[in-house]
């Protein structure tokens, strides 16, 4: 697919571009509002892929769960192996378009590795995550940084309360969650590891306070946030933090999610997948 039409789509996804605005310029882009129409498809997320193990597999045990946040109550989905003993802990951490069936299918993949997995949902004090993914950005553009912020710190907080929790923590997260991923390393000193996969990253005044270690996840083909890889490297490196980059080069931004079919890379995803398991084995366990 041409370039301009996923770039176009990324600027939709996390810019302030109407519905309206984006149909209008990928129909100029594909020749015509029918050309437009049948390319959409392509682009958007569809869930019905999203499900790579199923919610009912028997080798796992899956829950929802509240926890106290920023003043409101924060809904989570948590799900770990069968067995119940004490199992390192990952926070997975959605897209900009909240809690999902393909995040829910993250966590379940984690737990298949023995991990404890907690996937909060940042619209959770709104409610939780509507199905409409236009009325799900439209919630997130009313979040407030601090408490939103404050509510996936929380997180850990109530992961301390677990008895099936080893209490050492690690955090991966998905562009919008990415971003959110290089914030807690910045912000939850009792972090061990954070992954974030083509997440914006952290200022460079605050990069001194990070204490985990980084393994970082990028798509070659992302020049948005590719830009900050330079600055943050550098600071990472003259603050000393134990991190590792990752460029998959012909990866689109989201290529982990197997679920956006334009945008999956099925061979930088199974690698950034391994990468990432071995990463918290080696910190968490």
């Amino acid at each position: 697919m041409d370039q301009k039409i996923i770039n176009l789509f990324d600027e939709f996804t996390h810019k302030p571009l109407s519905r309206e605005e984006f149909l209008k310029k990928l129909a100029k882009l594909t020749g015509s509002t029918a050309a437009a129409l049948a390319v959409l498809p392509l682009l958007e997320v569809n869930y019905a892929h999203a499900q790579t193990i199923q919610q009912e597999d028997d080798r796992i045990f899956t829950e929802r769960i509240t926890y106290a946040g920023d003043g409101g109550e924060m809904k989570a989905y948590l799900a770990r192996p069968k067995k119940k003993k004490k199992y390192p802990s990952v926070m997975v951490i959605h897209e900009n378009r909240g809690l999902n069936p393909h995040t829910e299918d993250v966590a379940r993949r984690f737990a298949l590795e023995g991990f404890l997995a907690i996937a909060p949902d940042a619209l959770g004090p709104q409610g939780g995550t509507p199905a409409d993914v236009d009325k799900a950005r439209e919630l997130f553009s009313k979040l407030e940084a601090p408490k939103n912020l404050n509510n996936f710190i929380k997180g850990f907080d109530y992961l301390k309360t677990r008895k099936d929790s080893n209490k050492k923590f690690g955090c991966v997260g998905f562009c919008w969650g990415g971003a959110m991923a290089n914030q807690l390393a910045v912000h939850v000193p009792d972090l061990k590891a954070s992954a974030p996969f083509y997440g914006r990253q952290a200022d460079a005044a605050d990069v001194p306070k990070i204490k985990a270690a980084l393994q970082l996840h990028y798509g070659g083909l992302d020049e948005r946030v590719n830009a900050g890889i330079a600055s943050y490297e550098e600071a990472l490196k003259k603050s000393g933090v134990k991190y590792e980059v990752f460029i998959y080069e012909g990866a689109q931004h989201a290529f982990f999610n197997d679920a956006a079919p334009t945008r999956y890379n099925e061979a930088a995803a199974k690698l950034a997948w391994s990468r990432t398991v071995d990463f918290f084995k080696k910190y968490l366990v």
